[in-house]
């Protein structure tokens, strides 16, 4: 199998910017807290004498790869061209922000950073509702998680000397977010025909034409439905749905079938398949 490597565009922090900028915005001006400012500049000197309205600063100061729940298993898929590919697992980020509050007067920023801290917590899954639509589509395969308050492995003052800043009171929030690697290993398409010859001991050599078939079982929240019986009763063949929820049968003859599906939780459907032709998809119904 040839590895494929096509890196994707990738505009992951960036996306991850706009979307704590989009959720502190939102949250914040529920409380009242309206005209405050998001930054994601070095919190110096020179940038905190510009100010001119309240703000929130989240400083990205380090990445690293998380070990913790770090997918390892390659999945499976279908290229738009009929090919099975072999997909590399994602490496998990972890992005660690600075967080800090700045106005005038020190109890209009200790309420703002105590809301800010009350916003983060409340929500440990970055919604959807306020990324960009590119960042969607991976936070829908791998969810982005944030924790805030996390301990910084250098002490404070420190962290203020490096970026030439006054020392004040910050958090520390950490989110978990996807990097995908854009590298497949690509199988060629799947062989759907299968013809085999069966020779008769007291008559001509005739040629019978089998296929192959294969379909996808799913929840009906979409998500696989892994372990899944799936029969065609008259024909007498059974398989069971792998992980993906993926199943095929071999050496099916050509005509149309009705293919069974069965849960230990009693999730069933059923479906006509004609044969050859298109994969047979199959979303269950609860008992």
């Amino acid at each position: 199998m040839p590895l494929v490597v096509s890196v994707p565009l990738n505009t992951m922090l960036a996306d991850l910017d706009e979307t704590l900028r989009s959720l502190l915005k939102r949250e914040l001006g529920r409380h009242g807290f309206d005209g405050v400012e998001i930054a994601f500049d070095a919190p110096a000197r020179e940038w905190s004498g510009q100010l001119s309205s309240p703000t929130v600063n989240l400083f990205l100061y380090d990445l690293r790869e998380s070990h913790e729940g770090r997918p390892n298993e390659w999945r499976s898929d279908i290229g738009s061209n009929g090919h099975a590919r072999e997909i590399r697992p994602p490496m998990l980020m972890e992005c660690s922000y600075a967080v800090t509050a700045w106005t005038q007067a020190v109890e209009d920023e200790h309420r703002l950073l105590s809301q800010v801290l009350a916003v983060l917590f409340a929500f440990p899954v970055l919604p959807a509702d306020v990324m960009p639509a590119r960042l969607q589509g991976l936070a829908d395969r791998f969810p982005i998680a944030g924790r805030i308050a996390q301990p910084k492995a250098d002490g404070k003052a420190d962290f203020w000397n490096a970026v030439g800043g006054q020392y004040k009171a910050s958090l520390d929030f950490v989110t978990t977010i996807a990097c995908e690697s854009g590298s497949a290993f690509e199988r060629g398409p799947e062989v759907r025909t299968q013809t085999i010859g069966v020779r008769q001991s007291d008559g001509p050599r005739t040629i019978t034409e089998m296929h192959r078939i294969g379909g996808t079982v799913a929840r009906k929240d979409g998500e696989p439905a892994a372990g899944a019986w799936v029969a065609i009763p008259t024909l007498g063949l059974l398989a069971t749905a792998g992980d993906d929820g993926r199943f095929r049968f071999d050496r099916v003859p050509p005509g149309r079938h009705e293919i069974e599906v069965r849960t230990r939780d009693g999730g069933a459907a059923k479906a006509n398949v004609d044969v050859p032709g298109g994969q047979a998809d199959l979303v269950l119904k609860s008992k």
